[in-house]
């Protein structure tokens, strides 16, 4: 399964476009434009499950891969991941709260939980592609 390999940066580029059609689904909604944020935010949703998807085939396939960085990098390669793991299993609940939120047309409760669910996978997102650079650019192992 030679294709596998190819998943992280798969994965590192569903979370780069998440990130990407978030910031544009915030500069939106804050024009106003109802319609294009919830376009851009069913992209987002729909990227972010594609992601989740193919992280399953690569780590189901290949399992772990062990960080070998070490001194600053080791440091800021757990933090980030200590923080990213925990936060990306809460926005889950969250993005189908908001999305079913705004999708019902129920806007006060949307706009709510949306304050909440924004900047964790805004973080998510973000702190995903680090992740991806950390382990397969910066600091690769040897498989």
């Amino acid at each position: 399964m030679d294709w596998v390999s190819s998943l992280p940066a798969v994965n590192a580029s569903l979370n780069g476009l998440s990130t990407l059609l978030l910031l544009a689904a915030y500069v939106q909604i804050r024009r106003g434009n109802r319609e294009v944020h919830k376009k851009l935010m069913l992209s987002a949703c729909a990227s972010s499950v594609l992601f989740l998807i193919s992280y399953l085939v690569y780590h189901n396939s290949s399992g772990m891969t062990k960080f070998l960085g070490e001194g600053w990098s080791r440091t800021a390669y757990f933090f980030i991941l200590a923080t990213h793991v925990p936060l990306a299993i809460l926005v889950v609940p969250f993005a189908v709260a908001t999305l079913t939120f705004g999708l019902t047309e129920r806007f006060d409760k949307h706009r709510r939980i949306a304050r909440i669910t924004f900047p964790i996978w805004l973080y998510v997102s973000v702190t995903g592609v680090l992740v991806y650079f950390f382990l397969y650019q910066w600091f690769p192992s040897t498989r």
